[in-house]
């Protein structure tokens, strides 16, 4: 722990003393949704991790198509694996006991426990709450007993009125858990004290009172202009205003489920143009990031309606829906597959990830609806592969060595998160997956290939790209997790927070 934090150290000393009896449970809510919760639980974690305090990350439901994999095969939200590496510990599926992947607006594959349990219409999860609840206890009590802090994570809004009954998400879980609550709210939207009040508004009399303080994130410009705001937010509630967070420009962490498109810095020379289609159930974008921040790559992502510009290479990601995303693809007015074809024939590199291979192939048959309507679609017929959708989920860690013609192998590592099995004949094996013929279109289940700095050399190298820059974002993320964690801790007022908690404030 930093020696020039006294505050911090006042506050944590008692956890450091008595570490058998003294434990803590702090929940972070959100007035709104990408309020900041899961990077104020990320920045806690390392602060607390790094003072020596046993930390582990936990949210009770969350619903996102980027997910992770831990160690034990399971399935968690890829923000509470990067959470997990901020406490400086392995993921494991309690950190995260309920997962929700939306495969279409009203239906979603439902993960309990890191397994799936099949599909489930909204409605109808709605009721079965009611089961998952004793997961979500179950979980947290396991790593309350093996940690001495527990930073949660909310979702959405404890203020949706439509959500309450059976809530496990928010001020449900909170009650039955007993843990204080931090709010925070995001000053950049606008109208963050009309958030603040009310969100508070619309909770219990008991839910108000669980509530320590409140935390305003992305703020810009000198606070003193605020300070009147600040006074009259603790005035008016009786609660602190634990922390003013400033906007950290150029900040990327791993997405929790919304497409970040203002990652990386300005590229002053750009050599590889990368056009990446968005899709309505795009899965795993977190896949981009090191993309997005490398100097020699600029990406583009084109969503409905747009036109690809030219580029070198074309990604399609993976879907949680592959079969209705792949009928996207062919409805889009700049029609898909005749830009592709186009594309490779003047000499572009195409490369699918998990559903994106699956697009490849010639067939994807799912015969028992396991991600929407049963049925068979015609891929794109550019691989020589087919997949069947089966309902078990291969859910894998790997490493190994990738190498392209030409090149040396490299040290590869990745995961693996699909249904379906894919046959193929004869197609060329790079250790990570499938290369045409033509040495053109390069196919693989492999998600986070480009988070280690070989491997992404290597795919830019067979893209077109010459002599490219080593870029690890596995390190780039170790280091934005260090900058988040060093501007909440010189921020926080942790003798606020030490009064909240004692109800001296």
């Amino acid at each position: 722990m930093p020696d020039d934090d006294p505050q911090l150290h006042a506050f944590l000393q008692p956890f450091l003393q008595n570490r058998a009896q003294k434990s803590l449970q702090l929940m972070v809510q959100g007035t709104t949704s990408d309020a900041g919760k899961s990077t104020l639980v990320c920045a806690l974690g390392r602060i607390l991790a790094d003072a020596g305090i046993s930390t582990a990350p936990f949210k009770p439901q969350n619903m996102a198509l980027n997910s992770a994999v831990t160690a034990d095969g399971g399935e968690i939200g890829r923000a509470q694996a990067l959470q997990a590496q901020a406490c400086r510990i392995a993921p494991t599926t309690d950190m995260n006991p309920v997962l929700l992947k939306p495969t279409s607006d009203t239906g979603s594959q439902i993960i309990i426990q890191g397994k799936s349990i099949g599909n489930q219409h909204a409605l109808d999860y709605s009721e079965y709450k009611k089961t998952a609840r004793s997961a979500v206890m179950e979980s947290y009590s396991r790593l309350k007993s093996r940690y001495q802090a527990v930073v949660i994570e909310g979702a959405g809004s404890p203020a949706e009125i439509n959500l309450r009954a059976n809530d496990i998400a928010n001020m449900g879980f909170a009650e039955e858990a007993d843990c204080p609550v931090i709010l925070i709210a995001d000053i950049d939207r606008g109208g963050v004290f009309a958030h603040i009040i009310g969100t508070l508004a619309c909770l219990s009399e008991s839910e108000q009172k669980r509530i320590t303080g409140f935390v305003i994130n992305r703020f810009r410009g000198d606070i003193r202009l605020l300070q009147d705001g600040l006074d009259w937010l603790e005035e008016k509630t009786g609660k602190p205003v634990l922390a003013v967070l400033p906007y950290l420009q150029g900040l990327y962490l791993d997405a929790e489920d919304s497409l970040s498109l203002n990652h990386g810095k300005e590229k002053t020379i750009t050599q590889l143009n990368v056009v990446v289609p968005v899709y309505p159930r795009i899965s795993n974008h977190t896949d981009f990031d090191a993309l997005q921040v490398h100097p020699q790559v600029n990406l583009t992502f084109v969503g409905p309606g747009q036109t690809p510009p030219p580029s070198d290479l074309i990604i399609l990601p993976g879907s949680k829906n592959t079969r209705a995303d792949l009928q996207w693809l062919k409805e889009q007015t700049c029609d898909w597959p005749t830009h592709i074809r186009k594309h490779l024939r003047y000499g572009g590199k195409l490369l699918g990830i998990c559903g994106g291979l699956q697009m490849l192939g010639k067939n994807i048959r799912d015969p028992l609806g396991t991600e929407g309507d049963s049925g068979n679609s015609h891929g794109l017929n550019l691989l020589n592969l087919d997949t069947e959708l089966k309902p078990e989920k291969t859910l894998k860690l790997q490493t190994g060595f990738l190498q392209f013609p030409g090149q040396q192998p490299v040290a590869a590592q990745g995961y693996e998160i699909h249904v379906g099995i894919s046959t193929n004949d004869n197609l060329t094996d790079t250790g990570c997956g499938l290369l045409s013929d033509d040495g053109s279109v390069f196919a693989t289940y492999w998600h986070g290939l480009f988070d280690t700095a070989p491997a992404l050399s290597a795919v830019l190298q067979w893209a077109g790209l010459s002599a490219p820059d080593s870029v690890d974002f596995s390190e780039i993320r170790e280091q934005q997790i260090n900058r988040l964690a060093a501007s909440v801790r010189s921020r926080f007022d942790w003798q606020k927070l030490h009064k909240a908690l004692s109800g001296t404030f």
